[in-house]
């Protein structure tokens, strides 16, 4: 199987590694619209990896084509792999707002071509394993999530600006991941914020650190909690609390967290330093899918629709922190 790259940053050069690493892919296509920077990419990832000059060659030769590049090329992207009836694995979002999402998700889904949103916590092996045991009734009736998404330290400067905001960017995940994990619509959120990390987020109207609070049909809660500085590492994880079980993802020796118990855990030597550290599997195993998708071996587990639950319950997390007020969200969807 031959599958293309769009975009050779750094989440691009990261997927056309592990996918040069996996036993399926005969050869990766790499483009970039930056002129040489596909052809220096591929140089440093192998014999199996060549770059193309355009998106025309990319999609003429390619399986299935993997998008990296930024958000604002998102919908054309996706439309001339629509036109190539090419599957593709896109980054989140799809767009840069709620009505460009909508309209790219119709597009999508009449024209039946396979579009896997790359929200790669739906493919960790633990919270993979989670969702499995909350579907089969072992975790009862849940009664409250938490989650944590500390970053080890803040972007650049020159990414804050254009990011989207703590939510859109960073919380959106976790956005994504609770409600699937809970398979209930979200019905009400309250979000809150403050800049104590770096008055830069403030310049551009942003917070490095926030808190949401969310509030499921069936009565139950979620706070979600992010920030954009951890001095010890990355950390992230999610606990989930039920009337059958107490179960938590993200919790292990590389966990920057210390418990001050005589018996209890303590921060290891190497502890996260970042994103693609913490869900390497996660990054694998969503890859491997996709081409499983693409064979016509599964279903799409992260399809385009559901991409719009997480957006909007972003927008409403922001309206909701500048307003200072809770905010009804009346979604009818309900995650898979």
């Amino acid at each position: 199987m031959r599958i293309g790259v769009a975009g050779v940053g750094r989440i691009g050069t990261m997927h056309a590694g592990n996918l040069a690493s996996l036993d399926a892919v005969d050869e990766v296509l790499l483009f970039d619209p930056v002129a040489g920077r596909a052809g220096q990419a591929a140089g440093g990832l192998g014999p199996r990896t060549s770059a193309v000059d355009d998106l025309d060659a990319l999609l003429a030769n390619s399986d299935g084509v993997v998008i990296a590049t930024p958000t604002d090329t998102h919908p054309e992207m996706l439309r001339r792999c629509v036109a190539a009836r090419t599957p593709a694995l896109c980054e989140k979002p799809l767009a840069e707002d709620i009505a460009a999402v909508g309209t790219i998700v119709e597009e999508i889904e009449a024209s039946g071509v396979d579009v896997v949103v790359g929200f790669q916590r739906r493919f960790d092996p633990a919270i993979v394993e989670l969702h499995r045991r909350l579907r089969a009734g072992e975790v009862g009736r849940v009664y409250q999530v938490r989650s944590v998404c500390n970053d080890h330290q803040p972007p650049p400067k020159e990414f804050i600006a254009s990011s989207g905001g703590l939510f859109r960017d960073c919380l959106i995940h976790d956005l994504d991941a609770v409600p699937w994990l809970v398979g209930q619509p979200v019905v009400e959120v309250f979000a809150s914020g403050s800049v104590l990390v770096d008055d830069v987020f403030a310049e551009v109207g942003d917070v490095d650190n926030a808190i949401a609070v969310l509030r499921f049909a069936g009565g139950a809660h979620a706070m979600l909690s992010a920030a954009r500085h951890d001095p010890v590492g990355y950390d992230c994880r999610i606990e989930v609390f039920g009337s059958g079980d107490t179960l938590t993802v993200g919790l292990d020796p590389r966990t920057p967290l210390t418990s001050l118990e005589p018996d209890g855990p303590r921060v290891g030597p190497d502890p996260y330093p970042g994103f693609p550290e913490r869900f390497h599997r996660a990054y694998v195993n969503e890859l491997v899918t996709f081409l499983d998708v693409i064979a016509g071996r599964v279903e799409n587990p992260s399809p385009a629709r559901e991409s719009l639950i997480s957006l909007r319950l972003a927008e409403a997390c922001e309206q909701s922190r500048r307003t200072g007020a809770p905010v009804r969200t009346a979604f009818e969807e309900v995650p898979a």
